[in-house]
């Protein structure tokens, strides 16, 4: 059995156990973060168990790519962000390619710079989405899927 979070969080969305899943895509699943301490946070997850985007199949990363910025513009357009900082990254349990998108906005850090120079307040239970803002996260991400695919 392969360790990995990413593995284990596509397979809760296989069997319909993953409150935070949007939308499936060809090469990959739309999620909304566990944590919102960035109002917005959401990921894209490659379908694919691989660490570089190199190890994808031409054919399959050209795909991966465009859906990823179909995504990004779908989350932009979704909570209005100042600017949408994108990353890929993968470490740990999670080295399974994921895509990241923070909107961001003024203030939103103590300091200008990325979103990880808030350490362990990005995984705060206060920032967890109760039940009926996750459905509205939810709802407006996928209106803006609807209106790019």
């Amino acid at each position: 059995m392969c360790d990995c979070l990413i593995c284990e969080r596509i397979e809760l969305i296989k069997k319909n156990k993953n409150p935070y899943f949007v939308r499936e895509l060809n090469t990959g699943y739309v999620v909304i973060g566990d944590h919102q301490r960035i109002r917005g946070y959401s990921l894209f997850l490659c379908k694919q168990h691989a660490t570089e985007l190199h190890f994808l199949e031409p054919s399959f990363r050209q795909e991966f790519l465009r859906e990823m910025s179909l995504t990004a513009e779908a989350v932009y357009n979704a909570f209005q962000p100042e600017k949408l900082n994108y990353s890929l990254l993968g470490a740990g349990r999670g080295l399974h390619m994921h895509w990241h998108f923070h909107p961001r906005r003024k203030g939103d850090t103590p300091k200008p710079g990325p979103v990880w120079q808030l350490g362990d307040e990005l995984l705060a239970d206060e920032y967890l989405p109760t039940p009926e803002e996750l459905t509205e996260l939810k709802e407006r991400l996928n209106a803006e899927l609807d209106k790019l695919l």
